[in-house]
């Protein structure tokens, strides 16, 4: 392994953060390289600060942002020597348990409901980038894994197979849990920007999976405690008002900032995005929670279909009984209008 300098690492972190009322101004993602006509992604994002702080001796300059008034977004650089060493591994790894300390509610950081992603930013890389990650597989492994065991060879080579060039001394790879991004010009922001997004959509789509989970646990620990009176119109009310809810968010949010993003005329910049999509599995989650939607959503509507048949019978029993109290009326006023009931 070469020794590596000019490196600096920027940690990742997002965890929901909802926001009905914000004083920050908007801003729009926007700059991704340098196409002409480039239309800026629609995410709204408000800076919510931006701090430096000492962690496990190491200088660490927090940037804090919201996106979509859904989810806060941290990106901590800092720099550490040797990046790729198995002592700076170990090191990076207190910081980051420290910063989520910090940051995290304790809620998410009991429930696992947050993402964390580590990119390593290389100015330049000799001779060549390709070359570069040759020689320091085994390593750089290592560093997107956030491990100190040795990979096998295929491992390695899956890891760093998911590559995608700007020019012939930039180039950007991308794994599941880190990435590296090499530029002799030190431009990282671009790509760090698309793979915030990747992850804001990851814990997006794991929020919603969970949320319909939640509700098929209610109701299925409505009908475990009393299963007659588990068919209130209410509830299921709710629940469908949430279900398209969801399916809006599916449609309108996440489908329209992909279709921003693969379709721009900036080609670097969709081909970035499709290789951040695979690797995040995106489109697994999206079918998956859609899954769970269209289940929910049957299971709803058997309910909905149940209820409205005992309600249909409970309406029948009422109007067989009006007729009976109508026609016991009838016979009263029948026997007092022939004299039954007068004084003789």
């Amino acid at each position: 392994m070469v020794a590596i300098k000019n490196t600096e690492i920027s940690y990742l972190l997002a965890f929901p953060d909802p926001a009905e009322k914000a004083s920050e101004p908007l801003q729009q993602i926007s700059g991704l390289k340098d196409a002409p006509y480039f239309q800026p992604v629609d995410i709204r994002v408000r800076t919510l600060g931006q701090v430096e702080v000492q962690v496990a001796g190491v200088q660490v300059s927090v940037l804090r942002q919201r996106y979509d008034d859904r989810i806060q977004m941290l990106d901590c650089r800092f720099k550490l020597p040797n990046a790729l060493s198995l002592q700076a591994i170990q090191q990076r790894e207190i910081i980051e348990k420290t910063l989520r300390e910090i940051y995290l509610p304790a809620e998410y950081l009991t429930s696992g409901m947050f993402e964390e992603y580590i990119v390593l930013l290389l100015v330049g890389a000799q001779p060549t980038p390709d070359k570069f990650i040759e020689r320091n597989a085994a390593a750089l492994a290592r560093f997107m894994r956030s491990q100190r065991e040795v990979f096998d060879p295929r491992e390695i080579k899956d890891i760093l197979i998911s590559r995608v060039r700007y020019s012939n001394m930039e180039l950007t790879l991308v794994d599941w849990d880190g990435a590296v991004i090499i530029t002799p010009s030190g431009d990282f922001q671009s790509d760090i920007e698309l793979l915030k997004i990747g992850n804001y959509q990851l814990l997006r789509y794991r929020m919603l999976d969970s949320d319909v989970d939640a509700s098929l646990r209610m109701i299925r620990e409505r009908f475990r405690r009393n299963p007659r009176n588990a068919i209130q119109i209410g509830p299921t009310r709710a629940e469908m008002r949430r279900i398209i809810q969801h399916r809006l968010e599916l449609m309108l949010d996440f489908e329209h900032t992909e279709q921003n993003l693969l379709l721009i005329g900036d080609w670097y910049t969709a081909q970035l995005y499709h290789i951040i999509r695979d690797e995040f599995y995106l489109e697994d989650w999206k079918q998956a929670v859609k899954n769970k939607l269209d289940d929910l959503q049957s299971v709803i509507e058997t309910i909905r279909e149940n209820f409205s048949l005992s309600w249909q019978s409970l309406m029948e029993s009422i109007q067989i009984a009006g007729w009976l109290i109508l026609l016991v009326g009838y016979f009263v006023l029948y026997f007092i209008d022939i004299g039954w009931f007068k004084k003789p």
